[in-house]
């Protein structure tokens, strides 16, 4: 990033001292499934648009790429409605996909697609979280991962569980496709006093989390804490201009690809060690 941008926007942010009290945050985490199980009852299947540009940012997504098996297998985590589901099964015919999110009301509107068929695709509820994935998805399983803008949805101090609950069910060099919202993102420097919970974690007014991230906490989260590799992890931008609104600002996300090891003992290690000190310093056990 830019050193005179970061100072602008680390100064925006500095003027911002005040935090959600405790009971709030607690409250706000607490219930983040549940505040977004009311944004999809008052959405519906209408906020989100498809996401047919998820095969440019990954060549991953594209046929034949780097799925070797007849029958490659996909899990979305955080699948919302299916705006990502839809246009990845029809470019890729042979593909099996697993999507969850931790919204009954979400899951009910991909089952209810007229898209959806259970030959290709199995939609269920979990929390990331806490949910076990191999319950439903064999461990060592799945080729690739989408996480695409859900993780920014997850507190702080539970996005490390998350990881080694992923990490379970990748195959052998299996990999994860990351995007979010990144530090200094336009959205995060408009919030208003009041939103901020924590350093880049905010509430927004309809009581849905969303938190900014830099390239080293995805680092921490997914090298150090996962047992991944890392092949890419940076920040991408894409310019805003409104001008009716006299907006003229870059969005700012981080997009990176993490691989599991090749050899299962090492993913066996990475999840044997997950009863470490998660990123925000806290000693952390993901059974829990």
């Amino acid at each position: 990033m830019d050193d005179e941008f970061v100072a602008r926007a680390q100064e925006t942010l500095a003027k911002d001292t005040s935090t959600v009290p405790e009971f709030w945050q607690n409250k706000y985490k607490a219930e983040a499934a549940v505040n977004w199980d009311k944004f999809y009852n008052r959405n519906t299947t209408n906020f989100f648009k498809d996401r047919h540009w998820t095969d440019r940012e990954f060549e991953e997504l594209r046929p034949g790429h780097v799925f070797s098996e007849e029958t490659p297998v996909l899990l979305e985590i955080g699948c919302g409605v299916g705006n990502f589901i839809w246009p990845v099964l029809k470019l890729n015919p042979s593909l099996k996909v697993f999507a969850c999110d931790f919204s009954p009301r979400a899951v009910g509107f991909v089952k209810a697609n007229e898209a959806y068929s259970g030959d290709r695709c199995h939609a269920f509820v979990c929390d990331i979280t806490k949910d076990r994935l191999a319950d439903t998805i064999p461990p060592h399983s799945v080729d690739i991962v989408s996480a695409i803008f859900v993780f920014s949805a997850l507190p702080p101090e539970k996005q490390a569980a998350a990881v080694s609950n992923i990490a379970e069910i990748l195959k052998p060099g299996g990999r994860i496709l990351f995007r979010d919202y990144g530090m200094y993102d336009l959205a995060q420097l408009r919030f208003k006093s009041g939103h901020k919970l924590e350093d880049n974690l905010y509430v927004r007014q309809d009581g849905t989390l969303s938190y900014y991230f830099s390239t080293q906490r995805l680092r921490e989260l997914f090298v150090q804490h996962g047992g991944l590799v890392e092949l890419e992890n940076d920040y991408t931008y894409k310019r805003l201009v409104n001008v009716k609104k006299n907006i003229d600002s870059e969005r700012i996300f981080v997009q990176a690809k993490f691989q599991a090891p090749i050899d299962t003992e090492s993913i066996d290690q990475a999840m044997a060690n997950t009863r470490l000190a998660d990123p925000n310093g806290d000693a952390m056990d993901t059974e829990n």
